[in-house]
């Protein structure tokens, strides 16, 4: 999961390099491809907690039916997202962004969207191995495609060794390539292991299962809309930000990519709850389910301190290492920024705590295959408390920037205590109920 982020970190920090319209442009580009993102990378989820289910009870057939299905679906997801981002395109010019940040962001969208598709149909086959708790493969993948961005960013940014200077479209084709690279990897692995090879080996996509369509839908759709209601409101706080100025969104994106990249450790021990709480609901052990559920939220929670203390003690170090603190000629727009982000980290800090126990309890919601009652909890503390608060005290008063990052602390928050709750209920529920059906017998 960290994987993912670091893409976004190695083309902000040298994207950062060229000045701050240029780092602004990348933040407004992939404000749209996140949203997309978002719905691809939540609907993928939906075959975890299958997979996780049939190997916990042994049903080695039906975890291969998730995989077929899943990338079935994942790829028709992915080329309707890069369509929809395509056509949406246009209202970048009317969202009353700098001229000079929108001209730079265009290009670079245009390619960075494409990468949607190699990008959804390799989570298909990690959330696969994800339900088989072989994780350390996707890792692998991942890490080398991430070595091939920094390459190509370093080649194709700057125009070093030769290769042409492109600036941000060197970033939008690192990005793009290494996406595809992950999904060839990723493919050639699981034909070579012997243990996946049966998985992957005689598909046939001629044959597709309503039933198992209607299954991965209902799981996936509902799934989709929590992340997207979570990613759209920082996407809106990068808008928000871009309202306040080029700088001001500058800021904004180097607190949220450093902010991505503490979440993405809590987004991994959400994928670790779904697939043991997936395990034990295949097994039918529910009070196992439940301690394992509160252990990993405990975890959770003492490692998203320690984040929070590392924000609270670097705050005003962490947003040098993303711009050109020697650049004469914009030295006055770099120390604007870096005064901003060092207040965006000190909101930041706290929410570390809200954001990472809040991703962990609905990653167990998932493991149990709860997702409409989730995502409706999603939607009232993303939109329903966080974002009016946002708005309000963003541009109604002289908060600006921080105002809006404490709507976003306010509204992670308000979705950890409220998640939390419905974990509490529910297993207590199971608990109570297998109990009752042991008496009966």
């Amino acid at each position: 999961m960290l994987g993912h982020t670091f893409v976004q970190l190695a083309d902000n920090i040298m994207v950062g390099q060229l000045g701050t319209a240029e780092l602004a442009a990348v933040s407004l580009g992939n404000s749209f491809v996140f949203i997309a993102m978002s719905l691809g990378i939540g609907f993928s989820t939906a075959i975890t907690p299958l997979v996780a289910e049939a190997d916990g009870a042994g049903k080695k057939k039906d975890a291969k039916s998730a995989l077929k299905h899943g990338l079935f679906l994942c790829t028709i997801l992915g080329v309707a997202l890069f369509g929809v981002v395509f056509i949406a395109k246009p209202l970048i010019y009317s969202m009353k962004q700098s001229a000079e940040v929108v001209n730079l962001a265009i290009p670079y969208l245009n390619l960075v969207a494409i990468s949607l598709v190699p990008l959804v149909v390799f989570q298909a086959f990690k959330q696969f191995l994800d339900g088989l708790s072989q994780t350390k493969y996707p890792m692998y993948a991942t890490v080398i495609g991430n070595i091939i961005n920094i390459i190509l960013n370093y080649l194709l940014i700057f125009g070093s060794f030769g290769f042409p200077k492109m600036g941000i479209v060197g970033a939008a084709i690192g990005t793009l390539v290494s996406r595809i690279f992950m999904i060839i990897y990723i493919w050639i692995l699981l034909n070579k292991k012997e243990k996946f090879k049966s998985y992957v080996t005689n598909f046939n996509f001629r044959i597709i299962e309503n039933k198992v369509i209607k299954k991965m839908i209902s799981l996936g759709f509902p799934s989709a809309l929590q992340m997207f209601f979570e990613v759209a409101i920082f996407t809106a706080a990068i808008w928000l930000s871009g309202v306040l100025g080029k700088n001001a969104q500058a800021a904004n994106q180097i607190a949220l990519n450093l902010s991505s990249m503490t979440f993405m450790f809590g987004m991994g021990l959400g994928v670790a709850a779904m697939i043991r709480v997936g395990n034990q609901k295949g097994l039918k052990n529910f009070t196992e389910l439940r301690r394992i559920g509160q252990s990993i939220f405990l975890l959770t929670l003492l490692l998203e301190i320690v984040f929070a203390i590392l924000f609270l003690v670097c705050r005003n170090w962490f947003p040098t290492l993303y711009l050109d603190v020697d650049d004469v000629i914009n030295l006055s727009d770099n120390t604007e920024v870096i005064a901003l982000a060092a207040k965006l980290l000190l909101v930041a800090a706290f929410f570390q705590i809200s954001d990472g126990v809040q991703v962990v309890v609905l990653g167990a919601l998932r493991g149990l295959q709860d997702v409409k009652i989730p995502t409706v909890i999603t939607f009232i503390a993303y939109w329903v408390i966080g974002f009016p608060i946002s708005f309000y005290l963003g541009l109604y008063t002289n908060f600006k920037s921080t105002g809006i990052w404490i709507g976003l602390l306010t509204g992670l928050t308000a979705s950890g205590i409220m998640l939390y709750l419905r974990f509490n209920y529910l297993t207590k529920k199971l608990i109570n109920t297998s109990k009752s059906v042991l008496l009966n017998k």
